[in-house]
């Protein structure tokens, strides 16, 4: 028993029966069981309690055992002085200071089912995918399970996009260049991508935008990449970095972005190049995707970006590749924008003036594939289905915020297991 699962098994009422009696035999009725405060303090306050048809109004302190009320340092705390029950799982020792005020204490230990505290052991002990794995079963996935998660990540994403904003002076246009570029780095270059973005004001990229070869050559030469160059097409993209970097006061600081652990259409020579030719294509690209209303619509902003024609036989500056092909965006690829960036910063945008965007963004999630990687195999071999987006996005998000830090008592699989009585 640990105190934050008594404190569970109180807010949420998981006893057999609730004919408490304190240890003295009074009888205990709960009429309000408090509010659970998660800061300083007692643990549940506002609560209501009657005890010899007399009614007490006050705080509500739970502990493992009557003694941690003094290991703890309760005794002549001034928040704890309006305490009206002391409910604990085991009441080892008599407290003096509450005998003397005539606070009751409650030993919880026989109205909580064993069971409940064996499938929690089962939860926490094991080294499993995630805890519950050997008593799950996939008809206890909550109803709106993977909606709630979705919403929750959304919000998450949502802070992370208003802090930007404010810092970039409500510009969502710089605030979406700078997150396409986290995106497009992956996760090895997602930082040193997103740095580079941040470097630049956006202003310049606007006023380059039409020259797709200055653009390019702006994000190679902030990359590092350009200070020894070798071939024509190098000379070029320095001699137009040099030219850029003058006019705009660009800083001399530069960001490397790395290659290691990435297969070649990743290098981000391409990533940054594919950049450059979004930028060019789409003015205004923000507007564009904010108003669209489909997945269609949006594989239509992104189907047709490609690298630029040097990259078609190179990976990487002065090394020609054998094969010879464009580089376009994969679907795949594609995907990734939508789910990590697009998505996001739509409903930010529209979370406060449009009621119907939580039913559209759900849709965009539904018509969307779900994404191929180890968590989802692992999900799918404990019977759960995994067809969309919508999905698989919730299930990475529910194993990263809860199964991994095994947070089972904020889960609401972990808590219809534990509310359940019986052995699975």
């Amino acid at each position: 028993m640990t105190e934050k699962l008594l404190q569970y098994l109180w807010n949420f009422k998981v006893f057999k029966h609730f004919d408490f009696k304190d240890i003295e035999g009074n009888s205990v009725e709960i009429l309000n069981s408090g509010t659970w405060n998660t800061d300083a303090g007692p643990d549940f306050l506002a609560a209501k309690i009657k005890i010899n048809n007399i009614i007490f109004a006050g705080n509500i302190e739970l502990h493992v055992k009557s003694s941690d009320w003094i290991f703890h340092n309760h005794s002549q705390n001034p928040n704890y002085q309006n305490i009206i029950l002391h409910a604990v799982f085991q009441d080892d020792i008599e407290v003096d200071e509450l005998k003397n005020k005539n606070i009751p204490t409650l030993e919880l230990k026989s109205y909580i089912d064993e069971n409940v505290l064996w499938k929690y052991d089962k939860l926490v002990s094991g080294n499993q995918f995630i805890p519950c794995e050997n008593i799950l079963k996939s008809t206890q996935i909550p109803i709106n399970f993977h909606e709630e998660n979705i919403f929750k990540k959304l919000e998450e994403k949502s802070s992370e996009f208003e802090k930007n904003l404010e810092q970039f002076k409500n510009n969502f246009e710089a605030v979406l260049f700078h997150s396409l570029a986290y995106s497009f780095g992956l996760k090895v270059n997602a930082f040193v991508f997103k740095q580079i973005a941040e470097s630049i004001d956006f202003s310049v990229i606007n006023k380059i935008r039409q020259n797709e070869t200055q653009l390019e050559a702006l994000l190679f030469g902030i990359s590092g990449w350009l200070e020894n160059p070798e071939e024509e097409p190098m000379k070029i993209w320095k001699r137009e970095f040099d030219f850029i970097k003058a006019k705009f006061n660009i800083s001399d600081l530069k960001f490397r972005p790395k290659f290691l652990r990435l297969r070649p259409p990743n290098f981000p020579t391409v990533r940054l190049s594919q950049l450059a030719n979004l930028y060019h294509q789409h003015q205004n690209l923000f507007s564009k995707i904010i108003h669209v209303k489909n997945t269609d619509e949006l594989f239509e902003i992104f189907k047709n970006v490609k690298a630029s024609e040097y990259w078609d036989n190179h990976y990487n500056f002065g090394k020609i590749s054998k094969a010879k092909q464009p580089k376009f965006l994969s679907k795949e690829f594609i995907d990734l924008l939508i789910l990590n960036t697009i998505l996001p910063l739509k409903y930010t945008y529209h979370k406060y003036h449009n009621e119907e965007i939580t039913d559209e963004v759900l849709s965009f999630y539904q018509n969307i594939a779900a994404e191929k990687n180890s968590i989802i195999d692992d999900w799918k071999k404990l019977g759960l289905k995994c067809k969309t987006a919508l999905e698989s996005q919730s299930l990475i998000y529910h194993f990263k915020n809860s199964c991994e830090e095994k947070n089972c008592l904020n889960c609401s699989i972990g808590f219809k297991l534990l509310k359940e009585s019986s052995h699975v």
